[in-house]
């Protein structure tokens, strides 16, 4: 009997070949097109301050790195409290001017300006890409978001402003760095719609070439806007406690925004204060499954660095089972690293779910938050590697964390009670009705969370009892854009509402005896 030949080895797959940088979406390709677009407010390798309706060459460049892949970037100028003060006082001035010009003619100037951003969209998302780590499809929809928001407000503003007047001083803004596009610049535009001069403080962390790209477009169009840098502590007597000051409009933490409430409230001056809060996703007699799993890779758009990002769900443990059979493969799925890191040249850029944090500090605090929960007691269902990840042979990737879910965190761990801001989910089981709403309720508000169950009665029931602005039915909550009204309960949120009528509302005077919707000291309205 003849022997039986032995198998052909197979023959290994060859490896991929080797990522590259997208040519021309380089930081200095990015540079040069500010220096050529916007050259009265780009100079050699620094940026400058805009106050007093001119690009200044005052304050203190500090250095600055990409989350990217930690290559240096252009860093903020920052101003002392001196300068600001100053800055502020000649805001004051564009505002007294800039209040008596006709309707007609402040609309003609944001429509300009919108399309100016429009020209330079592309640009503006390349920006966001090297300075915030913002992939490009999500870089670009944040520019898309401002300019289309924004001409919704152009388009219905005369009814908005019927019977009120603008405020008696500008609106002084200071924001976060997660979307200096859709949340600032819109803010800024419709704020100026309003008959406001305004001043924006760019983020420390991110996003002033971008802003600055926009307010250079804006003031070209005559707009009345000031953009200034400079550390909170530095600048915070004059953008928030300054008499010229109308109104403050702040977007970021709880311990940051807690103070500047206080300082607010001591002071009668109109504000609005966007801070955080522990958003949940509770399953409860829940068995559409299919949804879930199509939804986790959208909660993980820009690595949970959002306001309205969900980093907590909440499962009754019945369905525990079925949750994670739903939950982990997408997961497992999810893309990232490099926004700009293609196979071959002429590649689209990747279509990434997300791409570093935004700074390797705020990774490696996250890294040791999640060290410090398992040590402790959570355990790890999932445990992403920076092996899974697109990244340039060679590359920093000190910014970067992989996808994170811990069952069941200590209440000692912080990952517990506040939001990540990371790809991190915690997953919290309960076996009551009672439990599911504390553990829900966990931060003492927030301004988005969903529950997930089969039964719209035991939704009608529950869904009121969730301290969040807004409660969706298996179906994440998003800021919103144009009509959609957008605040939050409890902590996470202080002075007036904003979206649709309530933006405008926020930023004028109206009737004297006018109650504006929010959360004030002294009262809270609804909608």
């Amino acid at each position: 009997m003849a022997p039986t030949p032995a198998s052909t080895p197979a023959t290994p797959a060859p490896p991929p070949p080797a990522l590259v940088l997208k040519p021309g979406t380089a930081w200095s390709d990015a540079w040069q097109r500010c220096l050529t677009v916007a050259p009265e407010a780009f100079r050699d390798d620094t940026v400058l301050n805009l106050w007093a309706g001119a690009w200044q060459p005052d304050g203190r460049p500090l250095p600055a790195t990409s989350p990217v892949d930690g290559s240096p970037i252009a860093g903020p100028p920052r101003l002392d409290a001196a300068t600001a003060h100053q800055a502020v006082r000649a805001s004051l001035d564009q505002h007294r001017a800039w209040r008596h010009l006709p309707l007609p003619e402040r609309r003609a100037r944001v429509s300009t300006t919108l399309d100016a951003l429009t020209a330079h969209r592309e640009l503006l998302a390349l920006l966001l890409v090297w300075e915030i780590g913002k992939p490009w499809r999500l870089a670009q929809a944040d520019v898309d978001r401002a300019i289309d928001g924004v001409r919704w407000y152009v388009d219905g503003i005369d009814t908005m402003v019927s019977g009120r007047t603008p405020l008696p001083g500008p609106v002084s803004n200071i924001a976060s760095w997660n979307y200096p596009m859709s949340v600032l610049v819109h803010a800024l535009l419709v704020q100026a719609l309003a008959g406001n001069a305004v001043i924006a403080k760019t983020p420390t962390d991110g996003g002033l070439g971008c802003l600055t790209l926009a307010a250079a477009l804006a003031a070209r169009e005559g707009i009345p806007i000031t953009l200034v840098s400079g550390g909170g502590g530095e600048l915070s007597e004059a953008l928030v406690r300054a008499p010229e000051i109308g109104c403050v409009s702040f977007v970021g933490g709880r311990d940051t925004g807690a103070r500047i409430a206080t300082e607010v409230a001591d002071l009668g001056k109109r504000h609005i204060l966007e801070q955080e809060g522990l958003n949940t996703w509770g399953v409860w007699k829940h068995s559409d499954w299919p949804a879930l799993t199509a939804v986790i890779p959208k909660l993980f758009d820009y690595g949970k660095q959002r306001c309205t990002a969900y980093p907590r769900f909440v499962v009754e443990r019945g369905l525990f089972a079925d949750f994670l059979a739903a939950y982990l493969p997408p997961v497992r799925a999810l893309r990232f690293g490099h926004p700009l890191a293609v196979e071959h040249p002429d590649d689209p850029l990747p279509e990434l779910d997300f791409g570093p944090l935004i700074n390797a500090t705020k990774a490696k605090e996250l890294d040791d938050q999640v060290a410090q929960a398992i040590d402790r007691g959570a355990i790890p269902l999932h445990r992403g590697t920076l092996a899974d990840g697109r990244f340039l042979p060679g590359q920093d990737t000190s910014a970067y964390v992989p996808p994170v879910t811990l069952l069941n965190p200590p209440p000692s761990s912080p990952l517990y009670h506040a939001e990540p801001f990371g790809p991190v989910d915690t997953i919290i089981l309960v076996d009551t009705e009672a439990e599911l709403l504390a553990a829900m309720n966990a931060s003492n508000g927030a301004l988005v969370a969903t529950l997930a169950t089969d039964d719209p009665e035991t939704y009608q029931r529950l869904a009121p009892q969730i301290r969040a602005f807004k409660t969706g039915h298996g179906k994440p909550r998003s800021r919103g854009d144009r009509d959609e009204l957008f605040g939050g309960f409890g902590a996470s949120w202080r002075g007036a509402f904003v979206g649709g009528d309530l933006l405008v509302k926020a930023v004028t005077d109206g009737p004297e005896e006018e109650r504006l919707p929010g959360n004030f000291p002294d009262y809270h309205l609804m909608p």
